[in-house]
């Protein structure tokens, strides 16, 4: 048996999933965008885990 998803993630997953729909209902130019922003966020957000977790200061 898995462990289910707590409260919190559950929450977060459909607001991003709304906020997908909401860019998707504006048009592709809306979907890109915001595609190409969480991409960008992502590889920054990486970047920025990788060099504290060198520090010790991340898990």
């Amino acid at each position: 048996m898995t462990r289910g998803r707590s409260l919190r993630s559950q929450l977060y997953r459909d607001a991003r999933i709304m906020g997908d729909l909401q860019a998707a209902a504006k048009g592709p130019g809306a979907y890109a965008k915001r595609y190409a922003r969480r991409k960008t966020y992502a590889k920054t957000n990486s970047a920025t885990r990788a060099i504290l977790r060198a520090l010790g200061l991340s898990r």
